[in-house]
């Protein structure tokens, strides 16, 4: 397999925790591929705007059903956005409160998404996002109808520009002061996951 790196721009550089920063375009993939809600980030009349909604990818874009956020995108449409997709893999209880933590999997996109308009593209950007929520489901369920097409939105958003950041493991207070508490010892809690069957 050939290795590809996600973009280095300004934006996606990792200025802090530099070691938790993932490289490569793999690792983008595998936290979209396990997920199917985010989080888009707008501005809304000068104000910011964070909507949850559910997204697809075709590995070259995010597709996501817009309502709230897309009334600003559609009056402007080179307006930037920032999408985030989060899976929380565990609690990091640590002898301290300062150690505790949080084992994560995050990407953060970046870039202007495009209001899909070309029917054709958003039949089938809606059939990726159906099925990344729920495979199988496209097929099962009726599609929609042209009335119900002509009043949903679909954005497009290139994975051109985006970033990576991963936390896993236990605490990391064994080597300090905190070592001699033995009678209050860490746990690390690993919470279910929920994956595509």
């Amino acid at each position: 397999m050939i290795s590809r790196p996600l973009s280095d721009t300004d934006r996606t550089r990792h200025r802090r925790l530099r070691e938790q920063g993932g490289r490569e375009r793999a690792e983008l993939d595998a936290i979209l591929d396990a997920g199917f809600c985010c989080h888009l980030g707008v501005v809304v009349d000068g104000c910011p705007m964070v909507v949850p909604t559910v997204y697809g990818t075709d590995g070259r874009q995010l597709y996501l059903h817009g309502s709230v956020a897309s009334r600003s995108l559609v009056a402007a449409p080179d307006a930037p956005v920032c999408v985030t997709v989060t899976h929380i893999d565990g609690l990091v209880l640590a002898r301290s409160v300062f150690e505790h933590g949080v084992n994560y999997r995050s990407a953060m996109i970046y870039g202007a998404p495009r209001v899909v308009t070309d029917p054709a593209e958003k039949l089938e950007g809606l059939r990726i996002l159906t099925e990344q929520a729920a495979p199988g489901q496209w097929d099962y369920a009726r599609r929609p109808s042209r009335k119900e097409l002509a009043a949903t939105t679909l954005l497009a958003l290139s994975l051109g520009e985006a970033s990576v950041k991963t936390s896993s493991g236990p605490p990391e207070d064994g080597d300090g002061p905190d070592a001699g508490l033995g009678a209050v010892a860490y746990t690390h809690l690993t919470l279910p996951t929920i994956t595509n069957v």
